[in-house]
């Protein structure tokens, strides 16, 4: 089980998931909140049941869960948000820890948006930030997702500050480039983190 856990963090459309790809490259175990979040709703499982009890089975759609108008409730009225992460936090805390340990890569990187808001940041050995400007968050994600600059500005709100965000982190890679100087980045703090949890185990 790899003892060294780097949490890889930023708002929506910095490039999280391009980052964690290249990681992936490396032949890093990754462990991703978001896939977390649809494992434990889905079919069959308990929190799926609770959510249709909750919001009305019309959230339902040919047997799973609509994500986009669950968004969409959750981000419009924060005490319904508040509920559903009081339901979905534990079994997903539970997910990502069986994930963690079962990675046999020599550090694992978990990702998640709200790292500090779940405080998955105290899991963590370190912390890396993507990070984009805000004008760069929105573009791309009204690009990425089709939602309107009034949607894409909720989930942000809902997140982070960005300068809280930097300051706790112990690395930030500024992705308003390329892809190749993302990827640079990534390759550069690999060799980073191989020393440092290899410098763990030796202690």
């Amino acid at each position: 089980m790899p003892t060294y856990v780097v949490g890889l963090t930023g708002g929506i459309g910095s490039g999280k998931s391009a980052a964690a790809d290249r990681f992936a490259a490396h032949n890093i175990a990754i462990v991703d909140a978001d896939i977390a979040s649809r494992a434990v709703v889905e079919p069959g499982q308990p929190a799926l049941e609770a959510i249709a009890d909750h919001f009305g089975s019309e959230i339902i759609v040919d047997g799973q869960l609509d994500r986009t108008a669950l968004r969409h409730k959750v981000f419009a009225d924060e005490s319904e948000r508040h509920w559903l992460q009081s339901l979905l936090h534990p079994l997903i805390n539970a997910w990502l820890k069986d994930q963690i340990a079962a990675a046999t890569s020599p550090y694992v990187v978990l990702v998640n948006p709200l790292l500090f808001e779940t405080r998955h940041n105290m899991w963590c050995n370190r912390v890396l930030v993507v990070d984009v400007p805000e004008e760069v968050q929105l573009r791309r994600t009204m690009e990425r997702d089709g939602n309107t600059e009034e949607q894409v500005r909720n989930i942000m709100n809902a997140q982070a500050d960005r300068v809280q965000r930097n300051e706790l982190a112990d690395d930030i890679i500024v992705n308003d480039r390329d892809l190749d100087h993302l990827y640079s980045e990534v390759d550069r703090l690999h060799e980073v983190y191989l020393q440092s949890c290899q410098k763990q185990h030796a202690s």
